[in-house]
């Protein structure tokens, strides 16, 4: 009953935002060093490995179900602060400044968030989806690599994949360091550490990301 409580409570969903969060931090990475293979170029041989890898092995298989589970959570859970947060002021300020401690990308963190579960969306409907479906139906794996030259030649699709990542790094500015608040550590001796990394983290994962599309684009990698 007191553990049920906890989750409902303010705090409680905070610390599962800060958990799950974690979660996904740690698969962007993964995400984001299989994709770096692409610049090997070797004609996607090394990504395509490390691809099949991630798309065969069972245990790998049994993570995606957990990571599924993770971003639902974090979705619902970010969705129930939100309206809790809103409900907990129903009057507007009497000023149209906001507090100068506040930065626009963390009061706009719902915003962010609807926007990259829309990209999320449409980037599962272009790689991931089909390539299970291949599996599931023939067997065989889709040639990954050939599937981003395919969409990364269309300009609005580049375009529209460059303009997520920026709401993705606005996103980690703010959730990276909000992470490890969530879950108490928040001590003046590491605030400053924790600051640092979160805004590497952002713009690392935000330009690896971004990168590939444009890469595809101008026939950088071959």
């Amino acid at each position: 009953m007191e553990n049920s409580y906890f989750i409902k409570s303010s705090i409680g969903k905070k610390v599962v935002m800060g958990l799950t969060g974690f979660f996904l931090i740690t698969f962007l990475v993964v995400h984001a060093s299989i994709n770096g293979c692409i610049w090997f170029n070797d004609g996607g041989k090394t990504f395509l490995y490390y691809a099949h890898f991630m798309g065969t092995n069972f245990l790998v298989h049994i993570a995606e179900v957990g990571l599924f589970a993770g971003l639902i959570l974090h979705i619902v859970d970010g969705l129930m602060l939100w309206k809790q947060n809103r409900d907990a002021r129903p009057v507007k300020y009497s000023y149209s400044v906001a507090p100068e401690k506040s930065k626009w990308y963390s009061r706009s963190m719902g915003l962010l968030g609807t926007l990259i579960l829309f990209f999320l969306i449409v980037h599962l409907r272009s790689f991931w989806g089909p390539n299970r479906l291949s599996q599931i139906s023939t067997g065989e794996e889709l040639n990954l690599f050939q599937l981003m030259q395919e969409h990364f030649s269309s300009l609005p699709f580049v375009l529209f994949y460059v303009a997520s990542c920026f709401s993705l790094f606005w996103h980690l500015l703010h959730g990276f360091k909000s992470a490890f608040q969530s879950l108490g550590i928040n001590n003046l001796k590491y605030n400053r550490a924790i600051e640092i990394a979160g805004v590497t983290f952002s713009v690392v994962i935000s330009i690896v990301f971004a990168l590939m599309p444009v890469s595809f684009y101008f026939h950088l990698v071959h």
